[in-house]
């Protein structure tokens, strides 16, 4: 019997991270999501990018779905609970509490390759309900829920004029999606803008509009 003398300095396809962590395959299937789309994405892709075979992929993740929801649970919501200990530990107004969550938002989502997941759910969702079904229900209504939260306090202690929560919740939180979105998609086409200048001045005009200054008589909308 006859066996193939492989050279003993020559590494096998997969040996360069053979024992390659989830945190990598995410990572590589994030970019593979954003780069190509969910549909087009293949389990082979994603195994190639992270430098394992197809086989040890399976021994992490049984399909894309899984991969999926495994990105949004190991790499958004940890950075939500975060956000909920922020604001459950802030000694702070309401007001400073509601710029300081835009801004975060800003800079740990918007600013870093977790902004492509709106844009990747408005193309995929009509394909994959049941993917945008889990986001909405992991992603959208705890975060819709964190601002409105502040509002409602806000309300309650006199410091914002009297408002729905939950719908400004979503009016507050609607321009910087769209900015996400804007920025992996149209941009390419579009002028140029300063997304630094845009968001500093949406939380202006949220500061302006919601919250009550002295000697200022507001009426407010019901």
């Amino acid at each position: 019997m006859v066996f193939c003398n492989h050279k003993k300095d020559q590494p096998s396809r997969w040996h360069r991270r053979k024992d390659a962590r989830p945190e990598e395959i995410l990572e590589a299937a994030l970019s593979l999501f954003t780069e190509k789309g969910f549909a087009s994405t293949r389990m082979n892709d994603v195994a190639k990018l992270a430098g394992i075979s197809k086989g040890t992929l399976y021994l992490y993740f049984e399909s894309k779905e899984a991969i999926f929801h495994a990105v949004i649970q190991e790499m958004v919501t940890p950075k939500i609970a975060q956000v909920e200990q922020l604001v459950e530990q802030h000694e702070g107004s309401n007001a400073e509490l509601l710029k300081l969550l835009i801004l975060n938002w800003w800079k740990e989502v918007a600013r870093t390759k977790l902004s492509a997941i709106p844009k990747l759910m408005i193309s995929e969702c009509g394909n994959f309900p049941e993917l945008g079904e889990f986001f909405v229900n992991t992603v959208v209504k705890r975060a819709r829920a964190i601002f409105a939260s502040v509002i409602r306090q806000g309300v309650e202690q006199n410091e914002f004029v009297r408002q729905d929560p939950e719908t400004l919740a979503r009016l507050v939180m609607a321009p910087m999606i769209q900015g996400a979105i804007w920025s992996h998609s149209l941009k390419q086409f579009d002028d140029d803008q300063d997304m630094e200048q845009y968001i500093a001045l949406h939380v202006q005009l949220i500061e302006k509009s919601l919250v009550k200054h002295k000697g200022c008589d507001y009426e407010d909308v019901d």
